[in-house]
């Protein structure tokens, strides 16, 4: 796993600032003032810099750099608009700022006494994930280095109150080795992440407290959950659902977590176009935020019972594939008729959200799915896809969601739509076509949910692997969720004593 960049605290002290190698950021409030204890060469640039037009350009979040600053053995002194006061996004992202720039080498914050100093720390490791697992050489063609697995230069924050710092940032860590776990999923090519594989890595989280069952393909027969094993049967890797409990609150009855872990989409008899179908190994995210928040939970101990369920499968063309035409029958009873095998994560989906209702009566359920294009058409890249069959509930999630800075947006459910899903055949089909594409996927997870279960759908297809760099992530998988999932839990589930 990608491990995030060592970050301590310590007081300001400003002795031994000149000979300081490495980066140095210095967070800058709206006042301008230059740290104590740096040499007057650099005083004098600071200032310098701080009075130029292109400080007057440097939005809040953002940075200016001077390299090689007179009177330092810095190799850069980084000045990071952080006004006072300011909210949780700007303070990320001037962490992020700093992350972004940081190698190998060392890098010192000079924090102050500013009371977001914590979010920066958050911002900072986000935005320094580096998955280079499968790189051996630099950039310039040249052999390895042999650091090349060096992790990346520790970062020491100076502030006035350290300990209590420390203190502010440990949820933090906890949330972005989750957030870590999510992105190196989701980073894997689907030849090392298989199914198998897939389930180890959840296995291996028994050592932080998590209860981890796997079931089998005999198990999930047994069970009747035909539609998930028809979209693996053409897969030589063999279907799974991996069931995580978090049981840190009480007797209360369990959120549930659901996620769709296709670890590679051909489209199955359906195929998709070749082009692009490389990033068909992103079609786990959904499964790999369940995994993410189930591990930040443990990490924090947090004060609340979850659930993860999580439908590993591989969609490939083969003879014994599913075809179009098929008609299958679901665990909850339904018949469904398979018009697209490219519309596979519904199906896994559907046995998976029945089967957890059934196990664990939770209070409400939360599931996640790289699910349809439609989803970018509609909102790009921006905001993931919100269905709800209940609107208190979803505004709890749209109000974790804006505060952990994470874009997500309503859209539509309702009967008016299952007209376009209904089977002349079977109960129900598994697409309606074009139209409405992402909102006839939610309605078709909907028939899957009891009455009076709290339910909410999130289609991630446009943010969990979007073709930049955003805010908090190099260019790659994002993690969008795990920090939205955890605020959900700790403002709406977890307990208070």
């Amino acid at each position: 796993m990608a491990t995030p960049v060592e970050i301590s605290f310590t007081a300001t002290d400003g002795a031994g600032l000149a000979a300081r190698k490495g980066r140095i950021a210095i967070l800058v409030s709206s006042a301008g003032r230059v740290p104590a204890g740096l040499p007057r060469a650099a005083r004098e640039a600071v200032n310098r810099a701080l009075a130029s037009d292109a400080w007057k350009a440097v939005k809040p979040g953002k940075a200016l750099d001077l390299a090689f600053p007179a009177g330092l053995q810095a190799d850069a002194l980084q000045l990071v608009s952080l006004p006072r006061p300011t909210d949780v996004t700007t303070a990320r992202k001037a962490g992020a700022s700093i992350g972004a720039g940081l190698g190998k080498s060392e890098a010192l914050v000079l924090a102050g006494d500013h009371p977001m100093a914590a979010e920066v720390a958050l911002g900072l490791a986000l935005r320094a994930y580096d998955f280079s697992a499968y790189k051996t050489k630099k950039s310039d063609g040249d052999e390895a280095e042999a650091d090349a697995d060096a992790p990346r230069g520790r970062v020491t924050f100076m502030h006035r109150d350290p300990e209590a710092l420390a203190r502010k940032a440990a949820d933090g860590a906890a949330l972005a080795e989750g957030v870590f776990f999510t992105r190196d999923l989701v980073n894997e090519p689907a030849n090392v992440l298989t199914t198998s594989d897939f389930a180890d890595r959840l296995l291996a989280m028994q050592e932080l407290g998590l209860e981890v069952e796997v079931l089998d393909e005999d198990e999930l027969a047994k069970l009747g959950m035909r539609a998930l094993l028809g979209v693996g049967q053409g897969s030589e890797s063999p279907s799974k659902v991996v069931v995580m409990r978090w049981n840190g609150g009480g007797d209360e009855a369990p959120l549930a977590l659901v996620g769709k872990g296709v670890v590679f989409d051909t489209g199955g008899i359906s195929i998709k176009p070749a082009a692009g179908m490389e990033e068909m190994t992103m079609d786990m995210g959904g499964a790999g935020v369940v995994a993410g928040v189930m591990r930040t939970l443990a990490l924090r101990r947090a004060k609340a019972n979850v659930v993860g369920l999580v439908g590993l499968v591989e969609n490939m063309p083969d003879g014994k594939a599913q075809r179009p035409g098929d008609i299958v029958k679901s665990m909850k009873g339904d018949t469904i008729e398979v018009i697209n095998t490219d519309a596979e994560g519904r199906l896994v989906l559907a046995d998976v959200l029945w089967y957890t209702q059934q196990r664990f009566n939770p209070s409400a359920i939360v599931d996640l799915a790289t699910l349809t294009g439609a989803v970018i058409i509609a909102l790009g890249h921006e905001n993931a896809g919100v269905f709800a069959n209940d609107d208190k509930f979803a505004d709890q999630l749209l109000a974790a969601a804006k505060a952990e800075g994470e874009g997500a947006w309503r859209l539509p459910i309702s009967s008016a739509y299952d007209e376009l899903i209904n089977s002349r055949l079977a109960d129900i089909k598994n697409t309606g076509g074009r139209p409405a594409g992402s909102i006839t996927a939610a309605q078709f997870l909907h028939r899957f949910i009891g009455k009076d279960v709290p339910w909410i759908h999130l289609d991630i297809a446009g943010v969990a692997l979007p073709p930049g760099a955003t805010a908090l992530a190099p260019k790659g998988a994002t993690g969008w969720g795990v920090m939205t999932l955890n605020r959900l839990v700790r403002d709406r589930f977890e307990t208070k004593a």
